[in-house]
């Protein structure tokens, strides 16, 4: 199986917001980036993943198996981190981890209590009181303590501080050592998916702009500076953005070798960090002008 996670032609609407003929391979072994702005789909993707959403046509299946047929089996096979506070405030740690254990059939105490351990979190401390990051780490505390194949995790850093983050990027890399587990990551801090993803997938308004590896993104988008003579038909079909000003232009392009060799030394060009790309391709081409 070379897929931990398949969606086939699916489709999703409710209010102003739909998501058509969405077509997504995760592959397994490997770390997916997930990235987009708010409202751009990727929570209800992840929810449709979890089967927390049912889509409206297509097909969903996770380790090659469907909802409908196996949906026990996966989900005892997935762990999940969502940024929403899913714990009950009113129990302690021990009290809700007995809650948890309950549904999977390879879960290790011991583990659970080395990442409680190494998290620092208080075992019989009602969770109401715990802090925003003791939330977050006692999530990933579970996640982890089941042997999942496969780590589902919605904005896990954004509540974080700077020294923890850098502590769970060292844990989920260790993670990886097993290559036959699978981590599906969604952030908005992209200094983490540079330094762990395998794969970044960029969904704008509920459409797949671009699934791909990390390093082929790297070697293949650019940002690009100059001034406007250098634009015209046949040097714009090489931008998939482009803003303009009284000065010049800035555009971004999937194409740096070609726009290199077209442009020399005349206009600047520089390879597009994942920050760049995703405010560049908001809305498509575009031929706005920026101060």
């Amino acid at each position: 199986m070379e897929h931990a996670i398949e969606l086939q032609n699916v489709h999703k609407s409710f209010g102003g917001f739909g998501i058509k003929d969405l077509s997504l391979q995760i592959k397994k072994g490997f770390v997916t980036g997930f990235i987009g702005a708010n409202g751009a789909g990727k929570s209800t993707i992840i929810k449709m993943i979890l089967n927390l959403l049912q889509p409206d046509a297509g097909e969903v299946r996770v380790f090659g198996m469907n909802y409908k047929e196996s949906e026990k089996m996966i989900k005892e096979r997935i762990g999940f981190v969502f940024n929403d506070d899913m714990l009950y405030g009113e129990l302690t740690l021990l009290e809700m981890k007995k809650l948890i254990a309950a549904c999977y059939r390879k879960w290790d105490d011991t583990l659970f209590h080395h990442y409680c351990d190494r998290f620092e979190l208080p075992l019989r401390q009602n969770m109401k009181s715990f802090s925003d990051g003791m939330k977050m780490k006692a999530a990933l505390a579970f996640a982890l303590s089941h042997h999942a194949d496969l780590l589902i995790m919605d904005e896990p850093t954004s509540s974080l501080d700077p020294i923890f983050r850098r502590e769970l990027m060292e844990l989920l890399r260790g993670v990886m050592l097993d290559e036959e587990k699978t981590i599906f990551l969604s952030t908005h801090i992209m200094s983490d998916l540079s330094s762990l993803a395998d794969y970044i997938t960029l969904i704008q308004e509920g459409e797949i702009v671009f699934s791909k590896a990390l390093n082929e993104i790297e070697e293949e988008y650019a940002i690009v500076r100059g001034g406007a003579e250098l634009l015209d038909k046949d040097t714009e079909q090489y931008f998939l953005s482009i803003r303009r000003s009284d000065n010049g232009f800035e555009a971004l392009t999937a194409d740096y070798q070609t726009v290199e060799k077209l442009f020399g030394s005349e206009a600047i060009i520089e390879r597009a960090s994942l920050e760049e790309i995703m405010y560049y391709s908001r809305g498509g081409k575009v031929d706005a002008a920026f101060n």
